[in-house]
């Protein structure tokens, strides 16, 4: 009795688990613009010019353009392959330290509205994640 209650709670709790995330399944849904978690900047993510099958993110608007902390123009990831639920084998950098991270791409919700960027040091479990919003369209912001 005990290990089928067990078991049934487990199902509900992985089944909600997994409706929760909802990640996306097309290498594509990543791509588009993205308000950074502090409303700080908008990363557009769309295939690497310089690696086909690549995806890379830049930023295309900051809130700091024109100041000392402009970060316009910056590579924020670059990830070679789209493997299940995600962009993986690159990396992501961090304008705001200077470092560079291993990195994944997810992109989640109903509406694939969430774009959950993940950096780390050795393996993915030990990461931190940013999760970006979709947005429609970009303000001029950046004169690169």
């Amino acid at each position: 009795m005990r290990t089928k209650l067990f078991l049934s709670i487990s199902s509900m709790l992985l089944a909600g688990m997994h409706a929760q995330n909802c990640w996306a399944k097309s290498q594509t849904d990543a791509q588009g613009f993205w308000l950074s978690a502090d409303k700080a900047a908008v990363i557009e993510f769309k295939e690497c010019t310089d690696a086909a099958g690549s995806i890379c993110g830049k930023i295309v608007w900051d809130k700091d353009a024109g100041t000392s902390k402009d970060a316009c123009g910056v590579l924020i990831a670059k990830l070679a392959r789209y493997d299940n639920d995600a962009w993986k084998n690159g990396w992501v950098f961090d304008p705001r330290t200077g470092k560079y991270y291993k990195g994944t791409v997810r992109v989640k919700g109903e509406k694939n509205e969430i774009l959950a960027m993940r950096a780390f040091i050795g393996t993915e479990l030990l990461g931190e994640t940013e999760e970006m919003t979709r947005v429609s369209s970009v303000q001029p912001g950046c004169k690169k």
